[in-house]
């Protein structure tokens, strides 16, 4: 069976966007560039909530356009034809090669998914989409990209759960002496 990867980038105050909505704080130096490709070579589809979905369709269909960093164009290409796939009430025509999973029956349709044959799924970043699969059990593994900066408020990595879950701690890197990598699995498997 295929595993959904979380992989996130939080401030070390525990905000994956600044007040402001901001994502202009991560910085993906050359170790951690090198991980994040490590990791696609797990992965062949990018799994994404509506929020996050928007912000990178705005920014990798024209990143030579954006940016000249030896990341953004590396990776461009392998986004740009990657299945990707959007969970979203209200969107249904995402463009850029994705397809839509709408909300209804949100467990049933990722459990299908995860059965389904090819390489295992990264949820990119968010909040509201990781905090859902989580509760239900579908998240494998937590990867979270700790950088140096206190945003002073935000989006928290996860929003407030009346649920408790145990997660064991299976890795952990530093990356360029400024970022470390927590990787977590549920307790339970």
């Amino acid at each position: 069976m295929r595993k959904i990867i979380h992989f996130v980038h939080v401030s070390l105050d525990g905000y994956i966007e600044g007040p402001n909505g901001e994502f202009d704080w991560p910085v993906m130096g050359e170790e951690l560039s090198a991980y994040s490709f490590s990791l696609m070579e797990r992965a062949d589809t990018f799994l994404y909530g509506r929020p996050v979905w928007e912000m990178m369709a705005g920014y990798w269909p024209n990143v030579e356009a954006i940016s000249d960093h030896p990341h953004d164009l590396k990776f461009a290409p392998i986004w740009r034809s990657s299945p990707k796939i959007v969970v979203s009430r209200t969107l249904t025509e995402p463009g850029h090669g994705a397809r839509v999973i709408n909300g209804t029956n949100l467990v049933e349709q990722i459990t299908a998914l995860k059965s389904e044959p090819g390489k295992d799924l990264i949820l990119m970043g968010g909040a509201t989409l990781a905090a859902e699969l989580t509760a239900h059990g579908l998240i494998d593994e937590h990867q979270v990209v700790v950088h140096p900066v206190l945003l002073g408020g935000g989006k928290p990595l996860f929003p407030a759960s009346k649920q408790r879950l145990g997660l064991q701690l299976v890795d952990s890197r530093t990356f360029d002496a400024q970022n470390v990598l927590l990787c977590h699995r549920p307790a339970s498997r």
